[in-house]
């Protein structure tokens, strides 16, 4: 026997076994959907006998007894089966996780809660009812009739029985008939063709039915796959978003356009104040201490000369608070050169030592400069001021979509969004633009904070560097 001959051999018998190791799963993951379907049917209806049995016997002697023992028979098992509903829907998913890594999240619509008027009645949202029990369920009747999600799961709590029993059915039927053909076969030879009856048939029918067998156990990791892609598009509605999906984004963002309005407000009032009690008041003081030079330049030339010095320098100090005002509404070197170059430039004026490292094939828009670029600022004043670090590091990464800025420091961690402004401040300017904020900071450091902000750039210009300040 030649090696190849060899290796061949080896490979099939390899596929072979991991064959039957698959089906052999499959097999014992379908018997379990199987007895999981069991209850899904069975307590609903014995509920249902039940309640019917025992109304219809108390009421036997009157003419309403079979009516109302149907009734009682349809509210007991639709109770039973509504218990059943997001427990079957969260198996089903917790299987899907398990078995295929496959996760599902689920968001309901939010239930209003149940007002009382004056009156003392209750208000669902929709209808008034005196007595709250009722006015409860038929809250919960409305609600889950309205809600994509529990629409769904009640549909699952029908159809998954129904599935589990049709797709094990071939499965059941080849390893039964397969076990049978092959028991069988001792007891009532067979004739296959010119194989003698009373000889090697009994052997033959034998490996019939082990095929048979074989067949099914192959059979069934795909009836699994069935049952769980059936499950997918029920319960996941083939990946749309839901409802209730829909709603929470639409909070999100009036939740991030009121954060931005919001922010826009108070920005606008830092700069009037700043105006106000800084260039503006300096500008008033240089007009009057003209005025004084105006008067003085014939009756006392030199107190004239102090004066005009001082509205010199007092001028300077104007310009350089508009400077600073300017820059800290949009700084020139972002504008004029970009993030990557607007973050060096902060570097150059830390308190601590500061490596940037930036990969940007190009710049992004204007606001997600800005955003990213404060942002920064803001990080860079929290290691300064809070973490006891003698080294920050920042890097700017743009991969497939998304722009990665990673601030990096020594210090002794503990970073916590609740004990200040700071950090919320910069998660409420990033939610703007659908951006999140990671915070890795553990007892001892180092603290790492990333943030991340899809967006696109404007070319595809490639620029890669790197600096140390």
């Amino acid at each position: 026997m030649t090696a190849a001959s060899r290796t061949s051999g080896a490979s099939v018998r390899a596929q072979t076994e991991a064959a039957f190791t698959a089906g052999g799963r499959g097999l014992v993951r379908l018997a379990l959907l199987v007895l999981g379907a069991v209850p899904t049917v069975a307590l609903p209806l014995l509920a249902a006998f039940f309640a019917g049995g025992s109304v219809a016997s108390m009421l036997d002697p009157y003419y309403l007894a079979t009516p109302l023992a149907l009734a009682a028979a349809a509210v007991a098992g639709s109770s039973v089966a509504g218990l059943l509903v997001r427990r079957v829907a969260n198996r089903t998913r917790g299987r899907l996780g398990r078995w295929y890594g496959l996760r599902m999240p689920v968001e309901y619509t939010p239930r209003p809660a149940l007002e009382r008027d004056e009156r003392g009645h209750w208000w669902t949202g929709y209808s008034y009812h005196r007595s709250h029990a009722v006015a409860r369920l038929a809250q919960l009747l409305h609600w889950a009739a309205r809600d994509q999600a529990t629409r769904s799961e009640i549909a699952w709590l029908v159809i998954s029985p129904v599935a589990a029993g049709v797709l094990a059915l071939p499965v059941g039927g080849l390893l039964l008939g397969g076990a049978a053909y092959a028991a069988t076969a001792p007891g009532d030879p067979r004739a296959y063709g010119p194989i003698d009856p009373g000889g090697a048939s009994p052997l033959v029918s034998v490996a019939l039915g082990l095929l048979l067998m074989g067949l099914g156990v192959l059979l069934a990791p795909y009836a699994v796959r069935g049952y769980l892609e059936l499950a997918r598009r029920v319960l996941d509605q083939d990946g749309r978003a839901s409802h209730a999906q829909l709603t929470k984004r639409v909070a999100e963002l009036t939740e991030t356009r009121a954060d931005a309005v919001g922010n826009q407000a108070a920005e606008l009032r830092r700069i009037e104040r700043d105006l106000h009690d800084g260039a503006q008041a300096r500008l008033v003081a240089i007009g009057m201490t003209l005025g004084t030079i105006e008067h003085l330049m014939e009756t006392d030339p030199a107190a004239a000369r102090e004066l005009l010095s001082e509205a010199r320098q007092s001028s300077a100090r104007a310009l350089q608070e508009l400077r600073d005002l300017v820059r800290g509404i949009h700084p020139p070197v972002l504008a004029e050169r970009g993030l990557g170059d607007a973050v060096r430039a902060l570097a150059l004026d830390s308190a601590l030592p500061t490596e940037v490292c930036v990969s940007l094939p190009d710049r992004p828009s204007a606001p997600v400069e800005a955003a990213v670029y404060f942002s920064i600022c803001e990080l860079m004043a929290n290691a300064a001021k809070h973490s006891g670090a003698e080294q920050v590091w920042v890097d700017i990464l743009y991969r497939a979509g998304t722009l990665r800025v990673t601030v990096t420091d020594d210090g002794v961690g503990v970073a916590d969004p609740t004990r200040g402004t700071g950090l919320r401040g910069i998660e409420r300017r990033l939610g703007t633009f659908d951006g999140v904020l990671a915070i890795d900071s553990t007892s001892g450091g180092p603290t790492t904070i990333t943030l991340e902000l899809p967006c696109e750039l404007s070319s595809p210009r490639i620029s890669t560097s790197f600096a140390k300040a």
